[in-house]
């Protein structure tokens, strides 16, 4: 059970939440807060005093008065009309991530919802009833407001929702979780519908990917090291100290960790190579700035995950009804771009040392890292794979935010594209987790082509993980289920977690 404490959401607890379906449930010291102010919305709308949302038209039509006996009306017209997304639906874990976002949200207790429509979306959310969320149709501005909506139509039963893989309808999913539908209140459509939760579940699910890919780097571009009889004196502490990035210092301490011990580099201490190529030596400068921006953009997207993104907001005390501007998700955007350009480059660099290690003139190892070339080809044609997606993921990481299309007649004239800069760092990921997992297959095969000479202790572990699941490359045979398998261990953690100094389940946390 994951207790949410509205406003202390920490990225641990968002991280159970991506990986596995628990139960949630709220604070009780939130519920106060939550009936405080729904009941000054109550007090409002009982007025007819204009206030924005609860007894107005909205965006441009927010002139245009609305009698109280049609307020409810009001609320459930602005959820069917705002339902317009298309495209895949997300992804269960990212889906568990708006639920529990915007519930977060809701109960700080500033969006004038009663309890018992926050009560629903966590009984959903406990019967395991996922709704069905178009991944596409949000500017990330004036809220995610469509896919908010597709979440929201649920407790009014419409729309369909998913329970165990399978796609139902609405009403089945509030039967599952013994519910009927919901008639809302003043308010509490346009508090449903607005806010950045969206963007910023699409964000929390590519950071917790892309740390995976970044402590599965560090072990790979180690195994590169010694596969290509690479020096480690570039991992020099005294070298980094003197620049002072603290990513650049601390990498380079897990590459010296890491590579501590090996025969092989023990074997060419003598050697008349004076440099390796950047990709081998300039690690710790390039890892180290992407763990940077890891770390900024994550805390970045963990306040946002405690905010409070709806418009407008209620003050209790005063009753007050303040328009704002919450759900611009500008700082969302700019951490994605950052996210997917260092994601990018975590990828950019594991293919240049693919293909430094396939180079039998750069590496020494026979060309392809196949006994009897000619006859087999090797790795040469796993290399173009991760070519192709390295280039790729350049275009995938041109900023986002940098763009923005006026909506709402002109009302809404600049917005993030928060949900797509967010969105799209699954896919830079995918593509990412396959060249990386090519590169271990590589750099396996070429630790392996050193022998009788012998890795570290600790990326021997490694080796062996590898080899428990994908045998030697002897000669060319059906290569892509090797690929595919390497793939899968990079995404699950299994070669990051090999090595107890980056646990993703740490969160990457500097000492």
């Amino acid at each position: 059970m994951i207790e949410i404490h509205p406003g202390n959401l920490s990225l641990a607890q968002l991280r159970r939440i991506n990986l596995s379906h628990e139960e949630i449930s709220l604070d009780t010291s939130a519920l106060p807060k939550i009936a405080k102010a729904a009941d000054a919305i109550g007090t409002i709308a009982a007025k007819g005093e204009p206030a924005y949302g609860v007894n107005t038209g909205f965006g441009r039509l927010a002139t245009t008065h609305i009698d109280y006996d049609r307020l409810e009306l009001l609320q459930e017209n602005l959820v069917l009309s705002h339902a317009v997304g298309v495209g895949l639906p997300m992804e269960d874990p990212v889906v568990r991530l708006v639920m529990v976002l915007k519930i977060a949200s809701l109960a700080r207790g500033h969006s004038g919802i009663r309890f018992e429509v926050i009560d629903a979306l966590i009984k959903l959310y406990n019967a395991g009833v996922m709704p069905i969320i178009p991944s596409k149709g949000s500017v990330g501005a004036s809220g995610d407001l469509a896919p908010l909506a597709h979440m929201a139509t649920i407790l009014i039963g419409v729309g369909e929702v998913r329970i165990d893989g399978v796609r139902t309808s609405a009403l089945v999913g509030l039967n599952r979780a013994g519910l009927k539908p919901l008639k809302l209140a003043p308010k509490e459509g346009l508090a449903l519908l607005n806010g950045t939760q969206a963007s910023t579940a699409f964000a929390l699910h590519g950071l917790f990917s892309i740390e995976t890919l970044f402590a599965t780097a560090t072990v790979a571009g180690s195994l590169a090291v010694d596969a290509a009889a690479g020096s480690t004196v570039p991992f020099d502490d005294r070298i980094h100290q003197l620049r002072g990035h603290i990513g650049q210092i601390e990498v380079a301490k897990k590459y010296r960790e890491l590579l501590s011990g090996s025969e092989i580099n023990f074997s060419h201490q003598d050697c008349a190579k004076v440099q390796d190529p950047y990709s081998l030596r300039c690690q710790p400068q390039v890892m180290g700035a992407i763990f940077d921006q890891i770390i900024h953009a994550s805390k970045i997207i963990e306040i946002e995950a405690n905010s409070v993104s709806d418009n407008p907001l209620v003050f209790p005390d005063t009753l007050e009804v303040l328009s704002g501007g919450n759900f611009h998700a500008e700082p969302i955007a700019f951490a994605a771009d950052n996210l997917a350009i260092a994601a990018s480059e975590i990828g950019a660099l594991a293919e240049r040392r693919i293909a430094l290690l396939i180079d039998s003139s750069l590496s020494g190892l026979p060309p392809f890292l196949v006994r009897e070339g000619g006859v087999n080809s090797g790795f040469m044609i796993a290399h173009v794979t991760a070519a192709s997606l390295a280039s790729e993921n350049k275009s995938l990481a041109h900023p986002a935010s940098v763009d923005s299309l006026p909506t709402s007649a002109n009302q809404e004239d600049h917005v993030s594209m928060a949900t797509f800069a967010a969105r799209r760092l699954s896919e830079i990921a995918n593509n990412v987790a396959v060249i990386l997992g090519i590169e271990i297959l590589v750099a396996t095969q070429g630790i392996d082509l050193r022998a009788p000479h012998k890795t570290s202790n600790a990326l021997a572990k490694v080796t062996e993980i590898v080899r428990r699941k994908v045998a030697h490359y002897e000669i060319d045979h059906y290569l892509a289920p090797d690929i595919d398998v390497a793939r899968q261990m990079v995404e699950e953690g299994v070669i990051a977690n090999s090595y107890p100094g980056w646990t993703t389940t740490s969160g990457l946390d500097l000492p």
